[in-house]
């Protein structure tokens, strides 16, 4: 069985020291990512980003592309403004950006939860484990996400990239979900499928698992803890995580 079949496994770049440690120190929430952790959005926003990218003049690649999964939308479009000298404002692609992203989540007909996902939740809830959603979208975006899901019941709160003074990678958003929780970083576990929120999660000295989801392109979980393909694989790992 490799390291990504298996539950807990040792990742790329870590050793056998610091994945026995990982698992030392008792483990008092968990934040999630949205975004490709707890929906599979990503391939549903890149058509929307895509056609916004086109209707601003700018062509842009999928390597390029991919490399702004985990960022806030204002961070996204400020880089593609500047990297395809854009005419057009930072605001204007942001406004005509969301609502299109908002009708379309609105009225889309098929948004459902991953496969596992609410086993998950319901396991932790049941364990009076405290949870969080610490995403990099807009947070009218993340309410009506959740809701859609009916999930929102499950989490003490939610926090949106807009509301941090700097976004993924940067440790901000985990460091404030933290705050609201009244825990420790040590004493967190996130839940990432991107590059930038995973070194956002260990920038906040937190503990990470990898959510290795295609949808979101194949990025670069190296500094998580762990990785995972699937919440069946979390499942069957639940009681080797350190939960008190």
């Amino acid at each position: 069985m490799t390291t990504e079949q298996s539950g807990v496994g040792t990742v790329a770049g870590t050793n056998s020291n610091e994945h026995t440690d990982w698992l030392t120190e008792p483990i008092e929430a968990v934040i999630f990512d949205m975004d490709g952790v707890l929906i599979d959005s990503e391939p549903i926003y890149f058509e929307i980003e895509k056609s916004t990218f086109v209707h601003f003049g700018a062509q842009v690649e999928e390597t390029e592309h991919h490399t702004y999964v985990g960022v806030t939308l204002a961070s996204m479009f400020q880089q593609v403004q500047k990297r395809h000298e854009l005419r057009c404002t930072v605001e204007d692609m942001l406004s005509f950006h969301v609502k299109h992203v908002m009708d379309v989540i609105r009225e889309h007909p098929e948004l459902r939860p991953f496969a596992g996902l609410t086993d998950w939740l319901d396991w932790l809830h049941e364990k009076g484990v405290p949870m969080m959603v610490a995403s990099s979208s807009p947070r009218a975006l993340i309410e009506l996400i959740l809701e859609r899901l009916n999930i929102r019941h499950y989490f003490q709160g939610m926090i949106s990239g807009e509301e941090v003074a700097q976004g993924k990678p940067a440790p901000d958003i985990f460091l404030h979900a933290a705050g609201m929780l009244g825990i420790q970083p040590e004493r967190c576990l996130v839940i990432e499928d991107s590059r930038n929120g995973v070194k956002a999660a260990r920038a906040a000295g937190m503990r990470c698992i990898g959510h290795q989801n295609p949808g979101s392109g194949m990025q670069n979980l190296e500094q998580a803890n762990t990785v995972i393909h699937n919440y069946e694989q979390l499942l069957a790992m639940r009681e080797e995580l350190p939960f008190q």
